[in-house]
């Protein structure tokens, strides 16, 4: 590797953060959620990191071949369900579990094994309540076997939010007396609703130690962050005060400054619209970005870090700068930064 921007990536702390999830929820079973390459942390790296997982959930009929081509053998749950004839054969005879997500979806999921959706107001997916029963039998007509189900929740990551206590109760009226496991909790729901938990439990972003809390929550602050996106200074350049510093000249010197340019960019994964100020980590102390960031570059304020070098390694986030923080900067979330950083970043243990 000749250039050392990376993504470093925590297994244990991967597998921390699942077992806090099975602490947090009782004896009931989690789904470890590793779709889109595990949140960018690579899902085969990530499964043979869960070996003692009860089950796996990815969004996709391709994910779950990838899965099963290397040899991982426990449960997997497909999202998004089958979209055609040809990824329902492929589902059965990998031994997949469907979710039925629409009406739909029932044919194509004749002879399978499957969990089936209910719509409780996220209005995504999912069957409306008032035809659950109608759709469980049909799905016994074609001869699939229902094993759970379930609901996602639209606004559990906010506290104050009144529609997850009526989504909640929805689901217990459309489900009761079905004789069915059931699952409701998302990584938010794990970490701050317990009257979420059910039978089945599906972490996702809380197992790569990123809270879906913009506020602090006492269980997310137990979270271990499992990537660190990590680079290097490639250069050192004094400026006057008054001068300007990367593309539109964005960000103007109000003092004579010293500006370090870091390898790393928006087709590495950084987001383009990180503000002057977002902070990285280099020698102990942070040093804000100072101008635009560029495709394959960003240059940031190392004024008051006089002992900085080129080749020093720089965080970007991590462990000393959280994730949710470059993405609040940034306007977006959290999700976003992990599963964006790109393919020419190499994911290393």
């Amino acid at each position: 590797m000749y250039r050392r921007t990376a993504a470093r990536i925590d297994l244990e702390a991967i597998r921390a953060n699942y077992a806090l999830a099975c602490e947090l929820t009782g004896s009931r079973q989690c789904m470890a959620v590793i779709k889109a390459d595990a949140y960018g942390h690579g899902m085969l790296q990530v499964a043979r990191a869960l070996h003692d997982a009860a089950a796996f959930a990815v969004a996709t009929v391709d994910e779950a071949c990838q899965l099963r081509d290397a040899g991982i053998r426990q449960d997997v749950l497909v999202l998004e369900g089958a979209s055609s004839p040809a990824a329902a054969a492929e589902s059965r005879a990998a031994d997949f579990i469907l979710m039925v997500n629409g009406e739909e979806q029932v044919e194509l999921s004749r002879g399978a094994r499957v969990w089936l959706k209910i719509d409780t107001g996220m209005h995504r997916l999912g069957i409306r309540p008032g035809r659950f029963e109608p759709v469980r039998d049909r799905l016994g007509e074609v001869g699939a076997r229902v094993l759970a189900v379930c609901t996602h929740l639209a606004c559990a990551d906010d506290l104050d939010n009144e529609a997850t206590a009526r989504q909640l109760q929805c689901f217990a009226e459309t489900t009761a007396g079905c004789g069915l496991p059931l699952s409701i909790a998302n990584s938010a729901g794990i970490l701050a609703w317990p009257g979420s938990h059910a039978d089945w439990n599906r972490p996702g972003v809380m197992l790569y130690g990123a809270s879906p809390f913009a506020s602090d929550v006492a269980n997310a602050g137990r979270l271990q962050p499992a990537m660190t996106f990590s680079s290097e200074i490639i250069a050192l350049r004094d400026i006057g005060a008054g001068e300007s510093v990367g593309y539109g000249a964005r960000w103007t010197a109000t003092r004579a400054s010293r500006i370090a340019t870091i390898a790393a960019g928006y087709a590495d994964g950084y987001p383009r619209h990180a503000p002057d100020g977002t902070p990285t980590w280099i020698k102990g102390r942070v040093a804000p970005v100072a101008g635009t960031v560029s495709m394959d570059m960003i240059t940031v304020d190392v004024t008051d870090l006089p002992d900085v070098v080129v080749g020093d390694d720089v965080e970007l986030w991590g462990r000393r700068v959280p994730v949710n923080e470059v993405a609040a900067r940034a306007g977006t979330i959290g999700y976003d930064l992990l599963t964006g950083v790109s393919a020419r970043v190499p994911r290393m243990n």
